[in-house]
């Protein structure tokens, strides 16, 4: 059976349906045009599977990594930079997400229009039963679509109107916003409701498409949202039950984990721009047709064909990975251990976690079209040449190095944005865990991991191998190891912007860092730690401001506290 990915063709879907999507009463096709047939109807859901979101090009061009302690952009006029300088405002809004609004509509139409619809005009086709076996699941992926977008929405907003039916334009401007767990108790009510009947995998279904809704992206979404909602910034009074919550979520799905295919996991050569079927621990990604645009963006400039630096990781993401045979932080205020004695800061890339080679381009390594990347002072990707990196590294995560760019000889390669996927799982897991219960090597039957075999399972991949976390350390020093592993872990996907928020520590990441690298000989370096930016950060930012357009529309909507200037 040949299986399609349907996210890689969401932009073309888009195209050739935006009519079926934006219908109305003086459109040429009635909303009894669009959901009396099944293409049509497939493609009026497959048009909201679009508006899933996808890491590249997030806000002014860069990825939301550009916006906290994970990278800086190279482009000084982008909009990200807002973020990072204090200029954002209800007016000046950034990666404003309000939209998702549209498509909660559009879930809503399609949940209403399709109920009961059995196609009667494909009754004697022989190929009828396949049809209505792809239907069955229609509404329930909707419905999966519809609480991920209020996920969106309620981390960005906190308290949101919250919308189960199709209403008039009057209707929509009087909502008011409903509180922030009631809107988490709705996603994870849908999850409990829709888990049940998505199914694991659509291989036994005729057509089957990978990307669409299944069972374990309502558990994965499920544990992601209790996980926030028990989070310090939504949890303020540190309710212990939210943590026992949303560990039990999280052991619902590691406890399904083979079943679904997601555990072993996979080699870290295979995470990167893989599908579903050689990353089998993605649980939902987007995956867009071949391009090298993001190679265009971010390979090293100085490389021949070309290359704009983009996103430069920083020092503080660099300094989070520590060294391969210990374990040990090589950052003196790491905090919850000492720094190996073995580490060498004017060779401080050898002997490290191995996934700091697999996300970062550090000076002097080989990489695109086997070249060392020179980023030493006068190098050939190194300052002063205009556009060199800011912070003394380029990014690799994401970026294929086996694309060309070269005259007469260019490539494209497939890029898979990972939003979820089962090391996260085990992640969230392990931090509910020892937050819900105070002791890392805590289990039960119902919670089959402990807290340090969770995180132990993720260091311990193929082509990682990274030391277990030891036993001594004091709970503090458990909790700090823990979020330094998912920093490192889940760098460049979209993880760290929002967890230095939920964790409210964010004011604490403003002093940005980079290195200077001077060569001294043949193979010889001198480094230097530098201040690259001084960020501003102030509590307001914790929450988005509601777009102040919005505001003027809906009356009855209220501000976030600290945008009302």
């Amino acid at each position: 059976m040949k299986t399609r990915v349907l996210i890689s063709i969401l932009i073309t879907i888009c195209i050739c349906s935006c009519n079926f999507l934006d219908y109305d009463e003086s459109t040429h096709y009635k909303k009894e045009n669009v959901f009396s047939t099944f293409d049509r109807t497939k493609q009026f859901l497959t048009n909201i599977y679009s508006y899933i979101p996808e890491c590249y090009g997030t806000v002014g061009g860069a990825l939301r990594s550009a916006a906290c302690d994970e990278a800086v952009f190279i482009e000084s006029l982008s909009a990200v930079q807002s973020f990072n300088n204090g200029t954002w405002s209800a007016v000046n809004t950034l990666d404003t997400r309000w939209d998702y609004f549209n498509a909660i509509r559009s879930v809503n139409i399609f949940l209403e229009e399709v109920e009961g619809q059995t196609f009667d005009d494909l009754k004697n086709n022989q190929d009828y039963k396949e049809i209505m076996a792809q239907f069955y699941f229609y509404p329930f992926e909707a419905r999966f679509l519809r609480a991920y977008f209020y996920f969106e929405l309620a981390r960005r907003y906190g308290d949101i109107p919250l919308i189960t039916t199709v209403l008039t334009d009057e209707e929509a401007n009087k909502l008011t916003r409903t509180p922030f767990d009631q809107v988490i108790r709705f996603i994870v009510d849908e999850c409990d409701a829709i888990a049940p009947e998505l199914p694991i995998n659509y291989k036994s279904i005729t057509q089957a498409e990978t990307g669409r809704a299944t069972r374990g992206m309502a558990m994965a979404l499920k544990s992601k949202a209790l996980l926030y909602a028990a989070s310090p910034l939504f949890n303020t009074s540190n309710d212990k039950t939210k943590w026992e919550i949303a560990a039990q979520a999280a052991a619902d799905l590691i406890k399904n984990a083979g079943n679904f295919g997601y555990y072993p996991l996979p080699p870290l050569s295979n995470l990167w721009n893989k599908n579903y079927t050689t990353n089998n621990e993605l649980i939902l990604g987007v995956m867009k047709s071949e391009s090298n645009a993001f190679e265009w963006q971010n390979f090293p400039i100085g490389i021949e064909g070309g290359g704009n630096t983009g996103h430069c990781p920083v020092q503080n993401l660099v300094d989070a990975f520590e060294m391969k045979n210990t374990g040990l932080p090589v950052d003196p205020m790491a905090g919850y251990e000492e720094v190996d004695p073995d580490f060498d800061p004017q060779n401080p890339y050898v002997g490290r976690d191995p996934r700091l080679g697999a996300s970062i381009v550090v000076n002097n390594s080989v990489w695109v079209y086997n070249l060392p990347i020179e980023i030493w002072q006068g190098g050939r990707s190194g300052k002063p040449v205009n556009y060199a990196t800011s912070t003394g590294y380029y990014l690799k995560k994401y970026v294929d190095g086996s694309t060309s760019l070269k005259a007469g000889n260019t490539n494209s390669k497939r890029h898979v944005w990972m939003i979820m996927r089962y090391s996260e799982i085990l992640l969230n897991y392990a931090e509910a865990m020892v937050e819900a219960y105070s002791d890392y090597n805590y289990k039960t039957a119902e919670l089959p991991l402990t807290a340090k075999e969770a995180v132990d399972l993720v260091r311990g991949r193929s082509g990682v191998g990274m030391p277990p976390f030891p036993s001594t350390l004091s709970l503090d020093e458990f909790k700090l190891k823990l979020r330094n592993e998912r920093k490192v872990e889940m760098a460049f996907e979209d993880q760290r912007f929002w967890d230095i928020r939920r964790w409210k520590i964010a004011s604490q990441t403003t002093n940005i860092y980079g290195v200077d690298i001077e060569k001294t000989g043949d193979n010889m370096f001198n480094y230097t730690k530098v201040l690259v930016e001084k960020r501003i950060f102030s509590d307001n930012m914790y929450l988005y401001p509601i777009p102040q357009s919005e505001l003027y529309i809906n009356q009855e909507l209220t501000q976030n506290p600290g945008w009302n200037k």
